[in-house]
């Protein structure tokens, strides 16, 4: 499965018969799957933690470190699509939703080569 040819949809199956062959749903409430997404890119973020820029590139082009920075971030996609897939979250409606609202916080004449935030521009 590879990022051009696979759905969100059938990213949401995939995560869903995982966890129903392993009868996980109980565990699977909204707040234990928000602590996992928490928790997992919290991983994600120990990994480049106290690193510079040039350090976090070398992480990245060194096979092994790339590959627990892989796992740690497709461990967040797993809780955001379980999370999704449970409550009925359409992630790509979401996603167009928070881009348009996004767009009027941030208006491109504005924002373009900034790092501020929506209430400094």
């Amino acid at each position: 499965m590879r990022d051009f040819t696979a759905t969100v949809d059938e990213l949401k199956t995939v995560v869903r018969m995982f966890c129903e062959e392993r009868e996980w749903d109980r565990f699977h409430n909204p707040k234990d799957l928000a602590i996992g997404i928490t928790t997992e890119a919290s991983e994600l973020l120990d990994i480049f933690r106290f690193k510079d820029a040039a350090e976090c590139r070398e992480i990245l082009e060194d096979e092994e470190c790339r590959e627990a920075v892989c796992d740690e971030l497709a461990d967040v996609l797993y809780f955001v699509l379980r999370f999704a897939q449970t409550n009925d979250i359409d992630l790509a409606s979401a996603l167009e939703s928070k881009v348009y609202k996004n767009g009027k916080k941030y208006p491109a004449d504005k924002s373009r080569g900034s790092n501020k935030k929506y209430d400094e521009l």
